[in-house]
């Protein structure tokens, strides 16, 4: 006993241990102590029910425990809230063994992708072994410790199997470490075992301290931060590239300010869409595949490329054809140093809002050609005119861009739009107009159909003064909705826009663009029943939400009005053209086309992207 009469150590559960250490973690936010968890999403099995679950149920008020539908989807909640709170909050999910642990893999490739973090807590077989093989047990039978689990070990940035409870004083800070690090993020795994959730240890009290997680701000070389001030004080013709960092450094404010007043236009990429709102007179719009005319015929002529916070992916670059291997004109700010080296430019590692803060420090004089603003001015003007043409009403069946045109124009300054896969992606990165930094909530990095309504679920708990609109298509809708009745259920109210084009109508428009034949997309050119309706209407009020179908366009807006004074979550179906995309802006995206085929369409195909790899070597 210590001097004071009180113990050094609390005798608890592994499980025990764990949540109270989880329910003990702060985060300092707007200078804030508030819960580093938000919460638990749980599902209960025989595999977490009578473990961690009895450790949750006696810790419920300090570390709250949601319920889902579907694992994959809570996760997908789970990283959207994350993404929402700019990583600087999050949440845990708990699963059985089996099939719950395994429907965890698409959402922790979906935040290892997007270095989001998600804290991943799935049952898994005795480490004592003694009543193997339970239920739901995959037998390896080279491997014993083998599980289900570990299929989660390629998607986690942190793995871990507790076979002793005393591991938790090890694993769990490294854990969390990860978890808060700005350039290491994303989903950790802490499989546990059955009967060491259960099992008691003696954990010493400093374990459950209030620890206090301040988002770190790494400073930038020196000497790189000096070449970089000299390369944009050289540059005549500067494009900057927003990508997600921005947001999560929470530098979208300042990288506004910084360039309005260097005259340095900016694109985004689609994790960085809106770090400068839509009208913000250096707001060229999106890059690359997705991109507008005007950002991607800047990124072909700058002479200066500097990209913060992105990945660089391959829409951002078009394939390497806006952006190649070793080009000399890029520069890279990053916090992670595998980003910052891609496609060996000039690596500037280092914190987006304190770089940019050391540069502006600096007082640059910019050598900016008035050409080149000259430029800048009247491409912007004639994409906004395009934007407008694209999103007006007029089409018999609307296509894509009129639906989210007549959404974008009834959105309020509150507004967060919320989508995944599919069409739309696409035709919101180029055409939807982001009033502020967090108007914008797109999951493109996985392009994960049935993030959709899951994900706006996540935003709304993260952001409940948001009015949240999410934007799903009916193939997504139909892969995951399960968590529509999660929302009506938990009181989180969304407005969800269906476009019903009877099929996957993006994965349709590119197969005709490879030459190919309409096969397996569309429900006519799919199923021998093609001809039966799916009452999305029906189905959404089945699940507890409000619904309705409008025809067209200009009843949209009525609609949704509608909706915002309904008591829950509402669902708007409009049916829409599979065949018809906006037609404007974009670049050209590396998709492989059969070498050898007996279609004449193919072969023609195939023909035009050697052309294009040949044109651009």
């Amino acid at each position: 006993m210590a001097a004071t009469g009180v113990a050094k150590t609390l005798r608890l559960t592994m499980a025990q241990a764990l949540v109270r250490h989880l329910a003990a973690q702060r985060s300092l936010v707007d200078g804030e102590r508030v819960p580093l968890f938000h919460g638990v999403w749980a599902i209960f099995g025989h595999g977490n029910v009578a473990g961690l679950g009895e450790a949750m149920q006696s810790e419920r008020e300090r570390l709250p425990v949601f319920r889902a539908h579907n694992e994959q989807g809570m996760a997908h909640a789970a990283i959207a809230f994350a993404k929402a709170m700019r990583r600087q909050r999050m949440m845990a999910c708990t699963t059985s063994i089996g099939p719950g642990a395994t429907n965890l893999v698409t959402a922790a490739a979906l935040a290892h992708v997007n270095r989001l973090p998600v804290l991943f807590l799935p049952g898994d077989t005795f480490a004592s072994r003694k009543p193997d093989p339970v239920l739901q047990q995959v037998e390896d039978f080279g491997d014993p410790l083998l599980s289900a689990n570990d299929c989660l070990r390629p998607v986690s940035r942190y793995f871990d199997r507790l076979s002793r409870p005393e591991q938790l004083l090890r694993s769990l800070p490294e854990a969390l470490a990860v978890l808060t690090d700005p350039a290491e993020c994303g989903p950790v795994t802490l499989a546990l075992p059955q009967d060491v959730q259960a099992e008691a240890y003696d954990y010493p009290r400093e374990f459950f301290e209030e620890r206090v997680h301040v988002l770190e701000r790494a400073g930038a070389d020196r000497a790189r931060l000096g070449e970089l001030a000299r390369r944009l004080a050289a540059a005549r013709r500067p494009i900057v590239i927003a990508g997600g960092g921005v947001h999560y450094s929470l530098a979208a404010g300042r990288l506004a300010e910084w360039a309005g007043e260097a005259g340095i236009p900016v694109a985004e990429t689609q994790a960085g869409k809106g770090a400068l709102p839509w009208d913000h007179p250096c707001n060229v719009g999106a890059a690359g595949v997705t991109g507008s005319q005007a950002a991607n015929e800047l990124l072909a002529d700058a002479d200066l490329v500097l990209a913060i916070g992105t990945r660089l992916q391959d829409f951002t670059t078009a394939s390497g054809t806006l952006i190649g291997a070793f080009d000399a004109r890029l520069a890279s700010v990053n916090v992670c140093r595998h980003d910052a080296i891609k496609r060996a430019g000039f690596a500037v590692r280092g914190d987006a809002l304190r770089t940019l803060e050391e540069l502006a420090a600096l007082r640059l004089k910019y050598s900016i050609d008035p050409e080149w603003r000259e430029r800048v001015r009247a491409l912007r003007s004639d994409w906004d005119a395009q934007v407008d043409r694209v999103t007006a009403p007029g089409s018999a069946v609307p296509t894509d861009a009129q639906v989210l045109g007549a959404v974008n124009r009834a959105a309020r300054p509150n507004t967060t739009v919320v989508c995944a896969a599919g069409g739309l992606p696409g035709e919101l990165h180029k055409l939807w107009r982001a009033q502020d930094a967090d108007g914008y909530h797109l999951e493109y990095g996985y392009s994960c159909m049935g993030y959709e309504i899951a994900g706006g679920l996540g935003v709304k708990m993260a952001r409940p003064d948001r009015e949240v609109v999410v934007m799903v298509g009916d193939g997504s809708y139909l892969m995951m909705n399960s968590e529509l009745a999660t929302s009506v259920m938990l009181g989180h109210k969304l407005i969800l826009v269906l476009l019903d084009n009877r099929g996957f109508g993006c994965i349709h428009r590119l197969q005709q663009s490879c030459g190919g034949e309409a096969y397996n997309n569309l429900w006519r050119d799919s199923f021998t029943r093609a001809d039966v309706q799916v009452d999305f209407v029906a189905h959404a009020r089945s699940l507890g939400a409000h619904a309705e179908a409008v025809r067209d366009v200009d009843e949209i807006g009525a609609a949704l009005e509608r909706a915002r004074t309904a008591d829950r979550s509402s669902v708007i179906v409009v049916e829409t053209d599979p065949s018809c995309g906006s037609g404007i802006g974009g670049a050209w995206w590396d998709v492989p086309v059969a070498e050898v085929s007996a279609s004449p369409k193919v072969g023609a195909a195939r023909r035009e992207q050697d052309k294009y790899r040949k044109d651009h070597e």
